[in-house]
């Protein structure tokens, strides 16, 4: 149950370790962001404290000045700042006598178990260990002795899937009735309304064509731009396709050897795009297409729904808790069947407007208050539990 009354609100403190919040343009850092103003803007009577290394050149949220910062007292910890967060943060955490803390990504600082406070730790995904050829021998040794750490000590788990709680069972033995599935949401950002004006700047500022399809994330093995390339070669597709993200070696090197020795002209590639600027840029879309071969949640899909773009993504796995039933689902390894599932969205406008109009009122059971109040419910009940 919530607690709506503000003097019960008051009588509490969240510690949250706000690195990725401050630091972090993409998937842990949107997360992080988006779930903290959620639950200022929500719960303003609450104490929060963000926990960083440091401070300079952070992200500021949009409520700010609600959150007291905690960073470093010492000028060798703020040289070995990684040596604080990961170690001494936890005394700075009893100092500040925080009655809840939360990691917000696969993590807890050493000693949180002993520091008389209760804590919650989010799986995002255990991908480093389902496909660690994915990752190099050190980040994923380093990734794996983490979140065992975290899931040891931690009160209770949040798993932004159920795909992610299933996997945290099956390669951590983690128990089932520690593991509480919160979805996550998408910048509100997304959500808002755009003049037609604002569409024809963004349009003419990034040189959009009158047709596109949308692709969005970091350019990876894993998020597997290549075989929708491929799609749109086999199957002699020619409404261009717009990338957008983080291009990484040397996968895009690959990326660009099939464009370039099959002549295809009509891959745009875009990087660096303002989160007030890609919202349109979804909108505009005639089809959003995310083939990744694996995901903890995948919040573009989100974005694509919020933002009424029909959608083409993976089969199986995380994806259909993300992207609902008003989405086409087919296998990422199959260009063939991508270039048809392509085909039949950009060609059949009846399917498209179901497709968009499932999608929108599915994106509904992400807004930011439902999940806010979500975490919230949770935050009460370990606090409670510790009453009892």
């Amino acid at each position: 149950m919530i607690i709506d009354d503000k003097d019960k609100q008051d009588s509490f403190s969240i510690g949250f370790d706000a690195k990725r919040a401050f630091f972090n343009s993409s998937g842990l850092g949107n997360y992080s962001r988006n779930l903290l103003n959620a639950l200022a803007k929500n719960f303003p009577g609450i104490h929060y404290y963000l926990f960083t290394p440091k401070i300079k050149n952070r992200f500021i949220l949009d409520n700010d000045k609600q959150f007291t910062l905690v960073e470093p007292d010492k000028p060798v910890f703020r040289l070995f700042n990684s040596l604080w967060r990961r170690v001494f943060m936890t005394n700075e955490i009893k100092r500040r006598k925080i009655d809840l803390f939360h990691g917000l990504s696969h993590e807890l600082p050493v000693g949180i178990e002993k520091a008389g406070v209760k804590s919650i730790v989010t799986v995002h995904d255990v991908i480093f260990i389902r496909f660690p050829e994915l990752y190099k021998w050190f980040d994923r040794k380093i990734y794996t002795r983490k979140i065992i750490h975290a899931c040891k000590v931690s009160d209770r788990i949040v798993a932004v899937s159920k795909q992610t709680r299933d996997d945290l069972i099956a390669c951590l033995g983690v128990r089932p009735d520690k593991i509480t599935v919160i979805y996550q949401g998408c910048n509100p950002c997304f959500r808002n309304n755009f003049s037609e004006e604002y569409h024809k700047e963004i349009r003419a500022k990034y040189k959009l064509p009158e047709r596109y399809l949308l692709y969005v994330g970091t350019i990876e093995e894993r998020k597997n731009l290549l075989s929708v390339i491929k799609a749109l070669h086999i199957a002699d597709i020619n409404i261009p396709l717009v990338v957008v993200g983080r291009k990484v070696k040397p996968y895009f090197k690959k990326v660009l050897n099939y464009i370039t020795d099959n002549g295809l002209d009509k891959i745009i590639f875009l990087e660096g795009i303002s989160n007030s600027d890609l919202p349109v840029i979804y909108r505009e879309a005639e089809c959003f297409i995310y083939l990744s071969f694996v995901e903890g949640f995948g919040i573009p899909l989100l974005e694509a729904l919020v933002s009424r773009t029909p959608v083409i993504t993976t089969a199986g796995g995380c994806f259909p808790e993300a992207a609902g039933p008003g989405s086409i689902y087919v296998d990422p390894h199959d260009p063939k069947q991508i270039g048809k599932a392509i085909i039949k969205v950009t060609s059949d406008k009846d399917l498209r407007e179901k497709m968009i109009s499932i999608g929108a009122a599915y994106a509904d059971n992400f807004k930011d208050d439902l999940i806010a109040r979500d975490y919230m419910t949770l935050y009460q009940s370990m606090l409670q539990s510790s009453k009892d």
